[in-house]
C-alpha cells in the first residue's frame, strides 16, 4: 500500500488531477470500461495473475502504458516488448521520467495505477 501512496504522490507532483487504482485485473477492467485514461501503469505480476489482459484492452484503446516489474524484463510477453518497463525497485525520478514520457502534451492526465504486488 505504501508503494501506491508513493506513486500517487509522484503523480500529484506531475499535476495529475485524478488517480484510479485497482488491485486486480477485474477491478482494472471495471475502471477502464467506465472511463478513458490518458496513461496507465501496470504491475506485471499481480500475485495470482498478470496484467496482460488489461494491457491488451489498453493497447486496443490506444492508451499509453508502462509495465512495472521486479522480474527480468526479458520475460515480458513478445507482443509488449515495445512497451516501457520500469524495473523494481525504482526511484521517484525514474518513475517520473517514464510517466512524463507517456503523458500527452498539453493534456491533463488521468492515469490508472495498479499497485505493485509486494511479493514481486
Amino acid at each position: 500500500m505504501m508503494v501506491l501512496w508513493n506513486i500517487e504522490a509522484v503523480l500529484a507532483d506531475l499535476g495529475c488531477n485524478e488517480v484510479a487504482a485497482a488491485a486486480t485485473c477485474a477491478q482494472a477492467f471495471d475502471l477502464i470500461s467506465g472511463q478513458r485514461f490518458d496513461i496507465a501503469m501496470l504491475d506485471l505480476n499481480l500475485g495470482h495473475e498478470t496484467s496482460y489482459g488489461v494491457a491488451d484492452v489498453l493497447a486496443n484503446d490506444g492508451v499509453p502504458f508502462l509495465f512495472s516489474t521486479g522480474y527480468n524484463a526479458q520475460g515480458i510477453d513478445a507482443r509488449f516488448l515495445a512497451r516501457p518497463v520500469l524495473m523494481k525497485p525504482y526511484s521517484d525520478s525514474d518513475l517520473t521520467a517514464m510517466l512524463v514520457a507517456l503523458l500527452p502534451n498539453g493534456n491533463e492526465a488521468v492515469p490508472v495505477a495498479l499497485p505493485p504486488n509486494t511479493a514481486s
